[in-house]
């Protein structure tokens, strides 16, 4: 196998891991901001130590760097925080392909930085993905759980949209692995303080014949966090950032699956058309995005 298809493969494995990160808003019996935090603070030294064993420089190269850190990491959390809430309301699919509207609000919130008019197209795939979400609203209504899950993925969806042009202009000049522990270090001290469940009442590794909640932990935090952000800073170095994009759509398609099977959430009919708009907008504009640059 060569070095293109390794990559290839790593990606895949790497867009599962993301979508495999929504089943622990449900087997984690905390709330979403306990998760986020113990989860950014165990990734946060699992990256510092894949820095120092690739050998990179662990500090930034000037203080404008770490500012701009710290409005990163402090948008990361937020989407975190929303995002397993909106999956702990709504269910894991209908959570999950709320937030996933994020591709196309990208794409209206980068001409602000360059300076540049969305296409008509774009409108239209707005159009799709308010229909889609649309679709996966049981009433309107705020009383109802799902429909506030849908509202608050579709705001953890902004979040993560804003973080990544942010990210794009003012720190991609850095690595995968570099970037992602200084937002996860931002994230773990940030929300430190908020924390209600106490870490000594957290149950082992492993715990009557079943994986605990420190080993639930430290699989979201090392296998589901940072080892995927390790493998597509990797993937990046032979793959085009169109194979990356088209690929990265299908993180609902994995997650939603993954859901079913080992959660037994099984999405009703409106939430396989809601999510086939959604998605279907996001792998056009990445398309037809990537054709132009």
């Amino acid at each position: 196998m060569n070095e293109q298809s390794k990559s290839l493969v790593q990606l895949h494995f790497a867009v599962l891991l993301f979508g495999g990160t929504a089943l622990f808003s449900h087997l984690l019996p905390w709330s979403a901001l306990d998760i986020t935090m113990f989860r950014s603070g165990l990734a946060a030294c699992a990256l510092a130590v894949m820095i120092k064993f690739q050998r990179d420089n662990l500090l930034l190269n000037n203080a404008t760097d770490y500012k701009v850190a710290l409005i990163l990491g402090v948008l990361i959390g937020l989407h975190w925080v929303t995002y397993f809430y909106a999956m702990q309301l709504a269910g894991v699919a209908v959570g999950m392909l709320a937030f996933f509207c994020y591709p196309v609000v990208t794409v209206f919130l980068e001409p602000l930085f360059n300076k540049t008019r969305a296409h008509r197209r774009d409108i239209l795939c707005a159009i799709a993905v308010f229909i889609g979400v649309l679709l996966l609203v049981p009433e309107l209504s705020m009383q109802n759980d799902t429909t506030l899950g849908v509202v608050i993925g579709v705001v953890s969806g902004f979040l993560f949209a804003l973080r990544n042009v942010l990210h794009k202009q003012y720190f991609s000049h850095y690595k995968g692995t570099q970037a992602m522990f200084y937002q996860t270090l931002v994230v773990s001290l940030m929300l430190v303080s908020f924390v209600d469940f106490n870490p000594l009442e957290m149950t082992g590794v492993w715990h009557d014949g079943a994986v605990g909640e420190l080993g639930l932990l430290v699989v979201l935090s090392v296998i589901f966090t940072a080892a995927p952000h390790a493998f597509l800073a990797h993937c990046f170095r032979q793959l085009s950032a169109k194979t990356a994009g088209l690929i990265s759509c299908l993180q609902p398609l994995y997650g939603v699956a993954l859901a079913a099977l080992i959660l037994g959430q099984w999405p009703s009919s409106m939430v396989y058309i809601g999510g086939a708009l959604i998605v279907a907008a996001a792998v056009l504009e990445t398309i037809l995005v990537t054709k132009n640059r």
